[in-house]
């Protein structure tokens, strides 16, 4: 319980056989239902995941790269629309804010009205309710989407800002990357205010004895899953796990975002094997979270991407063809290949070679040698040989999927505007959400 504040579907039939070890992934996981019987009891606990960037084209591709269904295939309802007050293509701030406060904002805008106005969010009216409340995400914990939650601010940018809000509107568990903006004062009142800190992922293991929680495993962003490795980072389903772990103590229930941030870095830089498996660390973690769910019986989960990045096509380049299996052998980001680059970038040829299992042409070798940014030709490059095709380094304006399981799932079936979201949560938790007008 917070010190400070005092027609629904069932969880459904879930398959009992698990489909067996993804190709190329090593995901065993089951497939589960967004349809079942009715429950007419109240939602205890929501769940809210965004795999930032992420449309129907990279599910396309993630189900190809995966060899089979995926866990979110099962879970389909419905789509959104995602445009922002000002433009048809929304940025991570407008579209967090209508998944937020259920009001479109202009991009770059921070839970404010198009005139500034601070608008309430669902998290914040959670916690009104008694309800506990999380935030977890793989970019800074200040960044656009997480930020929208907890906090009020003019700009995205103004990240220093954001952090202090996060502490005072309460929110008990904080994980993520973003270290520099959390000074030494502001991480001595965290713990005054009776959070426990942890900064690497060993911390993490003792996450469950805490009742509240703060971990920044980076001075900035956390690492991409394909470099993860070289870290002492924990994973987004680790992190994920030990926000259920602390959260569900709070017999009142919680409210927690999860964010699989990077798949949306993955589409600026055009690098489809990172967008790919930060798409898988982002289904270990819904597999995690569904678990919870299933055992839980009052549990909501809702997962949405924001809006699309880079405008990721199936198959391209004037063929009627998709290799996406050709990432399954990518270890590394274009940004960690272009690293190891000589000063001469003589090594192209072996370091790709090294890194992707791709023999390179003379062609794609001058491609990378010539560029301004070595890393976007290596990823274009490897884009290609995968017929994974781009439209742009920004976000394009087409309609997310949206994808429901448990109690109230029924509600997010059809086509939704972005600002329906947060109000179709709260039905479903049976608690009052206006958006502010």
């Amino acid at each position: 319980m917070k010190r400070i504040k005092k027609n629904v579907l069932t969880i459904v039939a879930i398959s009992s056989i698990a489909l067996g070890m993804a190709a190329g992934t090593n995901i065993p996981i089951e497939t589960v239902e967004a349809n079942g019987n009715v429950n007419n009891g109240k939602v205890k606990n929501v769940i809210f995941m965004i795999p930032d960037g992420y449309s129907a084209s990279y599910a396309t591709n993630y189900r190809w790269f995966k060899g089979q269904e995926t866990l979110m295939d099962s879970m389909l309802v419905g789509m959104h629309q995602s445009y922002s007050a000002n433009s048809e293509v929304t940025d991570s701030a407008a579209a967090g804010t209508a998944f937020a406060t259920g009001v479109k904002t202009n991009n770059g805008m921070i839970s404010t009205s198009p005139t500034g106005k601070e608008l309430k969010t669902i998290l914040e009216r959670a916690e009104e309710e008694g309800k506990s409340s999380g935030l977890v995400a793989t970019s800074t914990i200040t960044h656009a989407t997480p930020a929208v939650f907890a906090s009020h601010v003019a700009s995205r940018a103004n990240e220093a800002d954001i952090a202090p809000q996060l502490l005072e509107n309460d929110v008990d568990v904080i994980l993520g990357g973003g270290k520099k903006y959390f000074p030494d004062s502001l991480l001595n009142q965290a713990k005054e205010q009776g959070y426990d800190y942890f900064s690497n992922k060993n911390d993490l293991s003792n996450a469950d004895k805490s009742k509240k929680l703060i971990g920044l495993f980076s001075e900035d962003g956390m690492a991409p899953e394909l470099d993860r490795d070289a870290t002492n980072q924990p994973s987004l389903k680790e992190m994920t796990k030990s926000a259920l772990d602390v959260l569900k103590k709070d017999n009142d229930g919680f409210f927690l975002m999860v964010e699989g941030s990077q798949i949306d870095w993955a589409g600026h830089a055009h690098d489809a094997a990172w967008a790919m498996k930060d798409a898988e660390a982002f289904e270990q973690a819904l597999a995690e979270v569904i678990d919870f769910a299933k055992k839980d019986k009052n549990t909501l989960v809702v997962v949405a991407g924001d809006h699309d990045t880079g405008g990721m096509s199936v198959g391209g380049y004037g063929q009627y063809d998709a290799k996406v299996e050709v990432l399954r052998n990518v270890t590394a980001t274009g940004d960690y290949m272009a690293s190891k680059l000589d000063a001469t970038r003589s090594n192209i040829k072996d370091v790709v070679k090294q890194y992707s299992t791709i023999d390179l042409t003379e062609t794609e070798v001058q491609k990378i040698k010539s560029a301004q940014k070595p890393s976007m030709a290596i990823n274009e490059v490897i884009s290609e040989r995968a017929l994974v095709g781009w439209t742009s380094t920004q976000h394009t304006g087409v309609d997310i999927p949206l994808y429901a399981f448990g109690p109230g799932s029924d509600l997010f079936r059809g086509l939704h505007e972005n600002t329906d979201i947060p109000g179709l949560m709260a039905k479903a938790m049976k608690i009052n959400f206006t958006p502010t007008k």
